[in-house]
């Protein structure tokens, strides 16, 4: 017997129960009809929740419950993180570490001239027209030590110039010194020698001087383009440096901070004027004796003299030994002024120009220049000295207060 659907084919021979649970349970579209629904009303039901959520709290919500740091997952990515940024730091301070040294000389050169930028800005003129003024000052000085060194250089490779062929003849002459020399030691057989077997050599040391010169001169460049860009956005570097800081300490760091650049300053300004004063003795000196080259040579000891501990020793040889050209007494002369000046420079200008400023003692400053110049050259030994102090107020100013409060 079969059952007959009302509008539908007939169907098969089955129990009248199985047909009408057939006929009550929903099909599969229905159900997915409805789960759609539902995911729908919930996404809506979230959305209005956020939107009334966020007009509550005038933002994005609140924030969500924290993550739990104590869990062994959080601890070892964590440490896996730190050691991954660690080796990631180190690794990028080893292969910049040419440019990160620019960059702080860069700005050690700023610090110390900001000083003068903000007299300046004191006495009512702008900043950019003060750091120009600072700069117009520096280039100045640049200038005059080129266009006295230039002259003397050229006219001295002239002079060698047109001397070389009379010491080739005397080379020949056996009745001149020269002639004696180059019969006794074969000079003349040496250098020919040395030329053809050693050219190849030769041609790549001269190479190589060229690209240390082009290299040192883009360096030189770079550092004063950067002094020029720090300079004008000083304030703004103080401001990001410190927003850095967590509110709490900030006042604290501020004026920690400002005590440092201050020392620095302090430190670049009196070493200024102490190269002022051992470049203008120098000049007095060499024009009452006759020495050749006054401004050269004061201005190189000027320069010189801006390396603490040992510029000024080393000008004072440089200079005693071009006074040889006048006579062995004025040699002595001039070395004796130097004895006496870095005397008077260590035990009467410096501690009056930049004792007040740096207040590092005379030992912390020879083992800070020792170190320096170790770890960095000769950019390490003109940062000794502010660093030390700056080292030393850190050292006062927090370790050793809470030591003492312990």
């Amino acid at each position: 017997m079969r059952v007959l659907a009302e509008d539908g084919p007939p169907e098969p021979d089955r129990p009248a129960d199985e047909i009408d649970a057939d006929r009550a349970e929903p099909s599969q579209a229905d159900e997915g009809g409805a789960e759609a629904g539902e995911q729908a009303d919930r996404v809506q039901e979230a959305l209005d929740e956020a939107a009334t959520l966020a007009a509550e709290t005038g933002g994005l919500g609140r924030p969500g419950r924290p993550v739990n740091r104590r869990s062994p997952f959080f601890i070892g990515m964590t440490a896996a993180a730190g050691v991954a940024v660690t080796y990631g730091l180190v690794e990028l301070t080893i292969r910049a570490r040419s440019v990160l040294i620019m960059i702080g000389l860069a700005l050690f050169i700023a610090a110390g001239l900001d000083p003068g930028v903000t007299w300046l800005t004191r006495r009512g003129l702008p900043r950019t027209t003060a750091v120009l003024v600072i700069l117009l000052a520096a280039a100045g000085v640049l200038a005059a030590f080129l266009a006295s060194a230039i002259p003397p250089l050229i006219a001295q490779a002239t002079a060698l110039a047109n001397h070389l062929p009379h010491y080739m003849h005397s080379l020949q002459d056996h009745n001149s010194e020269l002639g004696r020399l180059n019969a006794r030691y074969h000079v003349q057989q040496r250098l020919s020698g040395l030329l053809s077997s050693k050219g190849t050599a030769l041609v790549g040391g001269i190479l190589g001087a060229g690209a240390f010169v082009l290299s040192a001169t883009t360096s030189m460049l770079a550092v004063a383009v950067m002094v020029v860009y720090f300079l004008f956005s000083m304030p703004r570097i103080k401001l990001f440096a410190y927003r850095l800081v967590p509110h709490s300490r900030r006042t604290r760091v501020i004026l920690i901070g400002d005590e440092i650049f201050t020392k620095v300053g302090g430190y670049v300004l009196g070493n200024f004027l102490t190269s002022i004063i051992a470049g203008a003795g120098t000049y007095i000196w060499l024009l009452i004796f006759g020495v050749p080259y006054p401004v050269l040579l004061a201005l190189l000891v000027a320069l010189l003299d801006l390396i603490p501990v040992i510029g000024s020793t080393l000008g004072g040889a440089i200079v005693s030994l071009v006074a040889l050209t006048v006579s062995l007494p004025v040699a002595i002369a001039t070395l004796a002024f130097y004895v006496a000046y870095r005397l008077a420079e260590d035990y009467l200008i410096v501690p009056k120009v930049m004792g007040r400023t740096v207040q590092v003692p005379a030992v912390v400053s020879v083992v800070a220049v020792l170190i320096g110049g170790t770890l960095m050259g000769i950019i390490g030994v003109l940062v000794a000295i502010p660093a030390a102090a700056a080292l030393r107020l850190l050292l006062h100013e927090v370790t050793f207060r809470r030591l003492d409060s312990t």
